[in-house]
């Protein structure tokens, strides 16, 4: 009768041992994940102004330009001289007061040249979470387009855009390259 008793557990454990590993082994595993670079951006308005993949307007520049190119959205872009980057402390989306001198030339240049549409673009230094980089870097480009509205810039032809941590100036891991990602940048949307 012990024998029986033994041998019965035994059955008993195997089972059990069975019956778990096939559990596990059937259990669901989390699908694949991937994040296009599209997705890593954050816009204030994802309609025509970011949108848009087509019909650019060739608008004439009244000055020369150096740098062009098109975003992923399909929007060409070109840095103009006279629109100026400015530069934001660390973890902070306040304008200081250099930051807003920079702002009033620029808002003196948009309204020098009605209608042209101007793309605000957030950046950060790489520190903190890729999440929380972009949106500083959209609390940063809408802090610039709010002071440039209180100056009387149409805020239609504003747009904003968040690049986080993407796209530094400089790559290098000091102070003073940090320093150089914590900006927003002005382009002028062709």
């Amino acid at each position: 009768m012990k024998s029986i008793s033994k041998t019965s557990m035994l059955q008993w454990v195997l089972l059990l041992a069975a019956t778990i590993l096939l559990s596990a082994g059937c259990a669901k595993k989390p699908a694949a994940t991937t994040t296009a670079v599209p997705d890593t951006t954050v816009t204030e308005e994802m309609g025509q102004d970011t949108m848009q993949t087509g019909g650019i307007d060739e608008m004439a520049m009244g000055e020369s330009t150096i740098e062009e190119g098109a975003s992923e959205f399909g929007v060409a872009t070109a840095a103009v001289p006279a629109l100026q980057t400015i530069s934001f402390e660390f973890d902070q989306y306040t304008l200081s007061a250099a930051a807003q001198d920079v702002l009033v030339s620029n808002a003196a240049y948009m309204q020098a040249n009605p209608g042209q549409k101007v793309r605000i673009e957030g950046y950060c230094d790489e520190r903190g979470s890729d999440e929380y980089n972009l949106a500083l870097g959209q609390r940063r480009a809408l802090a610039a387009k709010n002071f440039l509205v209180s100056l009387g810039i149409d805020p239609l032809l504003l747009s904003v855009i968040s690049y986080g941590e993407e796209l530094p100036l400089d790559p290098s891991n000091t102070e003073e390259a940090y320093a150089l990602n914590r900006r927003a940048e002005f382009k002028v949307e062709r």
